[in-house]
């Protein structure tokens, strides 16, 4: 993900910021598929409004992004989020450990339109090294347009984004048509879907004891 097709998209959220707007949808699910205190890794992060928003809800966050103008936006607007400056198909465990940062995470978030962004015939590479990199029991989120994306992106089919996760040795756990858990039907303009790694289980979360 990167280049100029990018520049407004980094200009746009920082209006949207600094007008008030709510742009953490994305970081409220996010939050709510994390266990507490996750490791977080914000694949295609642009300028660090999710993974910030995570930050601020207590988890452990890595911002990935190949536009070094928006890397530059992100350590500008959140200094206390660290990005690297990646390409997603190149993400490896050993690039991560070189930049000092984890190997494995509790949750990997890939939204935004990350997907339908990338150098088409790319996407299988990326989703096997997102899922080289989840924690046991992890999860990655994926949400993007059908139709109608930004500028210089694809148009992406779910099902073949499913046939192309589960190449990649990933399986389906939920789809939904928005953030707010919208019911998924063919034909919606956006799909958010909820992936793990193939015969994984999520992770749970045991309820607080009630003594009273």
């Amino acid at each position: 993900m990167g280049g100029p097709g990018n520049r407004g998209y980094g200009e746009r959220f920082a209006r949207l910021l600094r007008d008030g707007h709510d742009i953490e949808g994305e970081a409220r699910l996010a939050d709510v598929l994390a266990p507490r205190a996750a490791t977080v890794l914000d694949a295609g992060s642009g300028m660090g409004r999710v993974g910030a928003a995570l930050q601020r809800r207590g988890h452990r966050v890595i911002g990935v992004d190949l536009d070094a103008e928006l890397v530059e936006q992100s350590r500008r607007t959140y200094p206390e989020l660290p990005v690297l400056q990646a390409r997603l198909d190149d993400l490896a465990p050993e690039l991560l450990h070189e930049a000092g940062y984890p190997t494995a995470y509790d949750l990997v978030v890939c939204v935004g339109n990350v997907m339908i962004l990338l150098a088409e015939g790319t996407e299988r590479a990326v989703l096997a090294r997102l899922r080289a990199l989840l924690a046991p029991g992890g999860r990655l989120l994926v949400g993007f347009h059908t139709q109608a994306g930004p500028a210089g992106s694809r148009t992406y089919d779910p099902d073949e984004f499913v046939a192309d996760a589960e190449a990649a040795g990933l399986e389906v756990e939920q789809r939904f048509a928005s953030y707010e858990l919208a019911p998924y039907a063919p034909g919606t303009d956006y799909v958010v879907t909820v992936l793990r790694r193939r015969g994984d289980r999520p992770q749970t979360q045991q309820p607080p004891v009630d003594d009273a």
